[in-house]
């Protein structure tokens, strides 16, 4: 489908994409841009690219396809280097977990000649770096199309072809609406996880040391969301400072009636809010996204 794929960031999401462009054969080259050192030589060691660059206008060059898998606050300085080096018929995309604030960048700084078809798949795990990627993380997941002004028809399609390749369900909604959605679905669980765990880490080191060796389901996941990649999730918060905030208030104020059921030992209210949660999870399970990534193929 392309001459060259330039992908930038190459952490979990970034080689995996590698991962399946190789596999499927999509492009007769693949460069790799990443500003770590260490990552290079792993990216290297790996063998999935036919290009190794710290350099962005190096790796954009005569592309025509760009997945920015970069934190949210490198797409600034990507936009600029695109809009020198690359070519006028590239098709720019990205995998950034807000978009609102991105699309609003991409239409200030890209050329209005440039395609940008912002996007998010909804996959990933606690991982990151070049090893973590692997083939099947997009499996039966969701990949969300924000579209922008600089969206066009014909190259819209051609990244949905692309995302169902890899074996993900494409949808399109505003760049608004997926916000609003990620702040309470994927945003305040991290915040939360986030949460938890540091309370956890101030408390007296006898019973820290209890809690880490006792540490039941509930709070390991928390410790699996919290070991995230601490820059992508700063960057996160930072771009969808708005909804998440809104959607804090919301939840302290739910926060605040659970304790008072607790505290005046409501049954009946604690009963309900509890009965209303589990057919929430019921429902998600009725969608086959409680799904767990496969752990497997990350040698491919």
């Amino acid at each position: 489908m392309f001459k060259k794929v330039s992908i930038i960031g190459f952490g979990l999401i970034g080689s995996s994409i590698a991962r399946e462009i190789r596999k499927y054969k999509l492009s007769k080259i693949i460069s790799a841009c990443d500003i770590s050192q260490s990552a290079q030589k792993i990216i290297k060691s790996l063998r999935l690219v036919n290009e190794v660059t710290s350099d962005v206008k190096t790796s954009v060059k005569n592309a025509d396809l760009v997945f920015i898998c970069s934190p949210l606050s490198t797409y600034k300085q990507i936009f600029l280097a695109i809009n020198k080096s690359a070519n006028k018929d590239v098709i720019i995309t990205d995998v950034g977990s807000s978009k609102l604030n991105v699309v609003q960048l991409a239409e200030k700084i890209l050329s209005k000649n440039l395609c940008f078809v912002p996007g998010h798949p909804i996959a990933g795990t606690e991982e990151s770096g070049p090893k973590s990627g692997f083939l099947s993380l997009f499996k039966n997941r969701w990949f969300i199309i924000t579209p922008s002004k600089l969206t066009k028809k014909i190259q819209k399609i051609k990244i949905e072809k692309i995302w169902k390749k890899f074996g993900s369900k494409v949808t399109s909604m505003s760049a608004q609406s997926h916000d609003n959605i990620m702040a309470i679905t994927s945003h305040i669980p991290h915040l939360i996880a986030y949460n938890i765990v540091g309370t956890a880490s101030k408390l007296e080191e006898k019973i820290k040391s209890e809690v880490i060796k006792f540490s039941a389901s509930g709070f390991r996941d928390f410790t699996r969301i919290a070991s995230s990649d601490p820059t992508m999730w700063r960057d996160i918060v930072i771009s969808n400072k708005k909804q998440i905030l809104f959607m804090l208030k919301k939840f302290n104020k739910d926060l605040k009636n659970l304790e008072m059921a607790i505290r005046n030992e409501n049954k009946n209210k604690l009963f309900t809010i509890f009965k209303n949660t589990r057919n929430i999870r019921k429902k998600i399970i009725q969608t086959g996204q409680d799904t767990k990534v496969p752990n497997f193929g990350r040698k491919n």
